[in-house]
């Protein structure tokens, strides 16, 4: 078989499917497409042996950003009427052409001009891993040698939630977010809702266990965890808690501030923010993703449930 064309394919499907998702004229159907192009990027990373992006690709790109969008897109049916007499012109949608293509070209040049052995520190980063005391390099990179950027992005997807609950009407402020579902008790959705979470809760979590010595990790553990409390809810298994709660709001913060305080205690002892003492750093790492696993998989469930729709109450 010629490797070069097995090589080429993928590459050919992802630009197709994204020409696809681009053009489709409704919705769902460049829906579709924007989840199988990222089933397909997803095959390209470990073609490329990029497991541990291929599993968030999977998980955040393909699985909980599509999900997100198809929410929003069933949010927006309702005000089809009114989108509908909103007319573009051609200068507009010719403006926007001519806008995306100049970053494509930006991007490529970009990419076509960089030197032919660019500047990399992947080998100090590997000469130093032994002392993180992990074996996995993509998560000694993110909570050792760029913390910072990890403690950042876990703050950032706290503040998108904060930001979520925001488009909450005042009056059910604190409430419940989402409808109630209500599915039909011997339909598909249920059996499936009783079937498969339980084996994702577990896969998640082996995914996350694994992390710190192969592919894996918590960010991709709390997108399946998370992923499989939806499955419940939109069954209507369960119920979406009042994000007024005092526990749902301590567990969203406790895995950065377990981080931070990690932090000011490298500052303490070993001279720098997120700097780890020495013979403590995988101890200390581990205590980190511990944390943080659960708030991602809660921050994550509950952007996607999205705003407080409901009063806490008898029959919310």
């Amino acid at each position: 078989m010629d490797t070069g064309l097995f090589s080429a394919a993928p590459a050919l499907l992802i630009l197709g499917l994204g020409a696809y998702a681009i053009f489709a004229r409704d919705v769902f159907p460049a829906l579709l497409g924007f989840v199988a192009y990222g089933l397909m990027l997803t095959l390209a990373w470990v073609q490329l042996g990029g497991v541990d992006i291929a599993l968030t690709e999977a998980a955040i790109g393909g699985g909980f950003t599509s999900l997100l969008l198809v929410r929003a897109a069933a949010r927006l049916r309702a005000s089809r009427i009114e989108s509908a007499a909103v007319h573009v012109g051609g200068v507009t949608r010719l403006g926007a052409a001519l806008g995306a293509t100049g970053v494509a070209l930006a991007l490529a040049a970009a990419v076509l001009t960089l030197p032919e052995l660019p500047l990399t520190l992947a080998p100090e980063a590997m000469a130093k891993l032994p002392a993180t005391g992990v074996g996995n390099p993509i998560t000694g990179v993110l909570l050792a040698f760029r913390a910072i950027d990890t403690l950042l992005e876990a703050i950032v997807l706290l503040l998108a939630l904060i930001g979520v609950w925001s488009l909450a009407p005042d009056r059910v402020w604190g409430g419940r977010p989402g409808p109630r579902y209500d599915a039909d008790p011997d339909g598909i959705l249920t059996f499936i809702a009783r079937v498969l979470p339980p084996i994702g809760v577990v896969v998640g979590i082996y995914v996350f266990w694994v992390g710190a010595d192969d592919p894996g990790g918590k960010f991709q553990g709390a997108t399946i965890v998370a992923a499989m409390w939806l499955l419940a809810l939109l069954a209507g298994l369960v119920d979406a808690p009042p994000v007024s709660r005092r526990s749902v709001r301590t567990l969203l913060v406790a895995g950065p501030l377990v981080f931070i305080a990690i932090g000011i205690v490298g500052a303490v002892r070993a001279g720098a923010f997120l700097a780890y003492p020495e013979g403590w750093s995988k101890p200390l790492i581990l205590v980190v993703e511990f944390a943080l696993m659960p708030s991602l998989a809660l921050t994550l469930a509950l952007v996607m449930a999205g705003p407080p729709e409901r009063p806490d109450g008898p029959g919310s």
